[in-house]
């Protein structure tokens, strides 16, 4: 039997490079190549055969995802989706939204149990944290009413202001819960 709803999403403050889950997702660029932020971090920690398997997938669209082996990580994956340049269009929140479920149906395809996600495209990308963590909590929750194979979700933020925006927003939706 799964765990109730509001016990599936945990909120909190690190680095997703160190976390023990089945899959870790890297807010990716198209290339899949590495880059900064979320994403070179996780190149780094993984060693150069995720690199290598990432040359294999020719890249991967806006909103999409692509899996890969987890190599060094303590993740048995790694889960690329390329988030949008924010620019307030509505076409962005759609993208983002398509990131989080296209992420979390490749990992229920994979028997992924445990997954963490960073605060996709917050970063140089700019999409106003407050905006996304509703969208990614929203979409993450829809994706967990539905499929009882992932019991866990965590959102891993490294900053403090990315931090205190997911947790208001998760107080606020799981008292409703």
């Amino acid at each position: 039997m799964a765990l109730p709803l509001r016990d599936r999403i945990s909120i909190v403050k690190g680095d997703i490079t160190g976390m023990q889950v089945d899959a870790i997702v890297n807010a990716a660029n198209t290339t899949l190549l590495g880059g900064g932020g979320v994403d070179g971090a996780i190149h780094r920690a993984a060693g150069p055969g995720l690199l290598e398997e990432c040359r294999g997938l020719g890249g991967c669209p806006t909103g999409e995802a692509r899996i890969t082996k987890g190599y060094n990580l303590p993740a048995k994956y790694v889960i690329h989706t390329v988030g949008p340049v924010y620019r307030g269009r509505p076409r962005d929140a759609a993208a983002l939204r398509s990131c989080y479920r296209h992420s979390l149906e490749l990992a229920a395809r994979h028997g992924v149990e445990s997954i963490a996600f960073p605060a996709i495209s917050c970063g140089v990308y700019g999409y106003p944290v407050e905006e996304a963590c509703r969208i990614a909590i929203d979409t993450c929750l829809d994706f967990l009413k539905q499929d009882e194979g992932i019991s866990k979700i965590f959102f891993v933020l490294f900053g403090d202001r990315e931090l205190e925006a997911y947790q208001a927003c998760w107080k606020d939706v799981a008292a409703r819960i």
